[in-house]
């Protein structure tokens, strides 16, 4: 069956994964509501949030290639009741694993876009990818905005390069990694130290979807299209060979708001560490803030 005729999987199956549960105010919350930000699992209702709480905006995260959800599990109580995770499960991993994954970047996004919008989760939303992830967010945005939908209140990108750097002899190369390729390849980029053999193991669980996924971002070509109108955040760790810091900084051409391009230690897979703090924290301050700090009335 070509990819374009794959079954459509129920929008539920997209934002649920170990650890998390239904967004409240959704059409995946049909029987439970829970208080902004926290995790819930699907069976288990929690009482309802006051009338008085601020609506929370969601956050809906992207994985990496061959990442499952599990990378945000502590993210809903790092950053408050002021923001709701949605992590995004793709095909071929998690609840999901007898799904084939997607190796191609239109039909994906499109999909989850059907997703998102089915769900009611494009509104007073944010868009966070990591890596192959960041890419997915920002074809996400621009499928939205095509469908005529509001875009993001933020795009927050991390260990990527800009879209049009997608498609050169790096990734053409990784398209055609054996095993034991790409077994080094995640263990060059510091995912694994040698002595972690339960990371290896999953590892070996993984290796059909991360090739599929690296698939997709060598098949990727961008599509010139208008820069987004939403500000953005670029994240570069100061030891990530798959996205230098002028790589990331290139991403300021695709939004015409204001990009901040904040640097962190470690490598590419600094999300999984101490060193994703920095980053939480700017992720609460900027999706913390009112709309009058956002938008001062002040300026004309």
């Amino acid at each position: 069956m070509p990819l374009t005729e794959r079954p459509q999987a129920p929008h539920r199956a997209w934002f649920t994964g170990p650890g998390f549960g239904p967004v409240p105010g959704t059409a995946t919350d049909a029987t439970s509501t829970r208080t902004p930000g926290a995790a819930a699992t699907l069976d288990t209702a929690t009482a309802a949030e006051p009338v008085s709480a601020p609506p929370a905006t969601r956050l809906v995260c992207f994985s990496y290639a061959g990442g499952t959800p599990s990378v945000y599990r502590d993210w809903p109580s790092r950053l408050g009741p002021g923001v709701t995770v949605v992590p995004v499960l793709l095909p071929g991993r998690g609840l999901r694993l007898d799904e084939a994954p997607y190796t191609d970047m239109a039909p994906l996004a499109r999909d989850v876009t059907d997703a998102l919008l089915a769900a009611g989760h494009a509104d007073d939303y944010a868009l966070f990818g990591h890596s192959m992830g960041a890419l997915l967010a920002y074809e996400v945005a621009c499928a939205l905005r095509e469908r005529g939908h509001p875009g993001p209140r933020h795009l927050f990108v991390s260990g990527s390069k800009a879209p049009h750097l997608y498609g050169g002899p790096e990734n053409a190369a990784d398209q055609g990694l054996g095993d034991d390729d790409l077994r080094q390849l995640v263990g060059d980029l510091g995912a694994l130290q040698p002595d972690d053999h339960v990371g290896r193991s999953y590892l070996e669980r993984r290796l059909p979807v991360l090739r599929a996924d690296l698939t997709l971002c060598a098949r990727y070509r961008w599509r010139p299209r208008r820069p987004l109108d939403c500000p953005m955040t670029a994240f570069s760790a100061a030891h990530d060979p798959i996205a230098p810091p002028a790589h990331v900084e290139a991403w300021r051409a695709y939004t015409s708001a204001s990009l901040l391009h904040r640097r962190v230690p470690g490598g590419h897979f600094y999300l999984n560490g101490p060193a994703r703090l920095p980053l939480l924290r700017e992720l609460r301050a900027e999706l913390t803030r009112t709309a009058e700090e956002r938008n001062p009335s002040w300026i004309c």
